[in-house]
């Protein structure tokens, strides 16, 4: 069949030093909680984000720590994908915490004299089959280090 060739979607693990789920106490319900679960999982930009939030604060009220969590990581899923990564994992390296971007074969995009510019010594690039980026962070606490990632990847738009 002659037509448009449909890239298979990249199968991304992100392996982030942060706790995000939908507490007990907040939706006790297993059926709701999992229709957000869904909800969440299906976001596919910002504006689907927004939506869920609404809906979880109309329905719920203000949300925890580690849903708000849970979000941003659905908010770095979309935005990786467009920047064509496999992975991102947070790595301890006393005292300081990195975060390595690794992309797939042969896709790597990035302007890496613009994220110079922006992080100076903080990243490092390793070139290979996979290319990487890792990027040291100050691990204040969880909504930072989500922060930070978050930022990073707006930076290759």
């Amino acid at each position: 069949m002659k037509g448009i060739k449909i890239e298979p979607e990249i199968d991304l693990q992100i392996d982030l030093n942060v706790t995000s789920y939908i507490p007990d106490e907040y939706i006790q319900d297993a059926n709701q909680k999992i229709e957000i679960y869904q909800n969440i999982a299906l976001c596919k930009n910002e504006q689907n984000i927004q939506d869920i939030i609404d809906e979880i604060i109309d329905r719920f009220g203000n949300m925890p720590h580690e849903l708000e969590n849970l979000i941003d990581i659905a908010r770095i899923k979309y935005l990786a994908k467009r920047l064509n990564l496999s992975k991102i994992a947070s790595k301890t390296i006393k005292p300081k915490t990195a975060v390595v971007f690794t992309f797939e074969p042969n896709k790597f995009e990035l302007d890496l004299n613009e994220l110079v510019k922006k992080y100076g010594n903080k990243i490092k690039f390793t070139n290979g089959i996979k290319p990487t980026i890792t990027l040291q962070i100050e691990p204040n606490n969880e909504r930072q280090i989500l922060h930070d990632v978050t930022e990073f990847l707006k930076s290759g738009d």
